[in-house]
């Protein structure tokens, strides 16, 4: 799963179909500003855990596609990326004993940039899926959805069925592209109208699609889809109920040693309460899991 606009960007892009903040449109990283944590190397209380190369480098660059509101998008001054995923993943660094930089990543990057030691983990609503686990390890954080989202007056959608004969537009890499692009071959096969899929290399490059028209059916993580509806003043509707409830996970270089400690960091911000107060923050509660796990894709 994943993707939304940033705060200040929804509703200008929405009145005039402009591009604002979030990744850029080519595949290399556009921001490297982010919040960093206080706290050097060897101060967290798990920071027996971190394996040697990680603690003599005192920190993590940790990845995010910043146009996934409220998860991870761009803050008000414009470059730092904030969001529920931001706060976790410093929170994870705390614990850790390590500095944290959240950087702006096009999200179809940030897989490969793991696997080439660009990044060190990925905090961007990822859907933790058997498929991925072949490339990357994952630590599960968070479950959600798939929702469909229209403008108002648009069609109703019940299930990815209901697509047959209507065009969508989603996120390049995403669960939801995938889902769109098998449920064309499955209407092409029923001998129905396929499905017109658009993909964008960011979840506001596919609002913009539906908002001006080109696209008539929107597809994100349900709580992202629930603040794109939130904030656009009325432009946009849920439609149906949300789908596929899968976990989350943090994504880290395949076999390297970081997914217990990891693990165990996202198990002492539970215990603590430090998980819940975040996810209450960015009002994305009802996603909290009480058991983190290494690779527990459901599928």
């Amino acid at each position: 799963m994943r993707p939304a606009l940033a705060l200040a960007c929804l509703s200008l892009a929405l009145a005039a179909a402009a591009g604002c903040g979030g990744s850029s449109s080519n595949d290399t990283t556009s921001s490297t500003t982010a919040s960093t944590t206080t706290g050097s190397p060897g101060s967290g209380s798990l920071s027996a855990e971190v394996p040697g190369d990680v603690k003599k480098k005192g920190s993590l660059t940790v990845a995010a596609d910043a146009t996934y509101a409220p998860n991870e998008f761009i803050g008000s001054d414009g470059k730092t990326v904030v969001g529920m995923d931001a706060d976790l993943a410093k929170a994870i660094g705390h614990v850790l004993g390590l500095k944290v930089n959240v950087v702006n990543a096009t999200f179809a990057t940030i897989i490969p940039g793991l696997s080439s030691g660009k990044f060190d983990l990925g905090v961007s609503s990822f859907t933790d899926s058997k498929e991925r686990e072949k490339t990357v390890d994952f630590v599960t954080y968070f479950t959600a959805g798939t929702s469909f989202y229209v403008k108002t007056g648009g069609p109703t959608i019940n299930s990815l069925a209901d697509l047959c004969g209507h065009s969508v537009g989603v996120e390049r890499g995403t669960t939801q592209a995938d889902a769109a692009t098998a449920q064309d071959a499955k209407c092409k096969t029923a001998g129905k109208a396929g499905v017109k899929v658009s993909v964008y290399t960011d979840q506001s490059q596919a609002n913009l699609a539906i908002a001006s028209g080109r696209a008539e059916v929107g597809m994100a993580d349900s709580p992202v889809a629930a603040y794109i509806v939130q904030k656009s003043n009325g432009k946009f509707k849920l439609t149906g109920k949300s789908f596929n409830n899968a976990p989350y996970g943090i994504a880290i270089p395949k076999d390297n040693q970081m997914a217990k400690p990891v693990q165990d960091a996202v198990k002492a911000l539970i215990q603590s309460g430090t998980y819940a107060t975040i996810l209450k923050k960015w009002g994305v509660s009802d996603g909290a899991i009480t058991n983190p796990q290494i690779n527990g894709a459901l599928s």
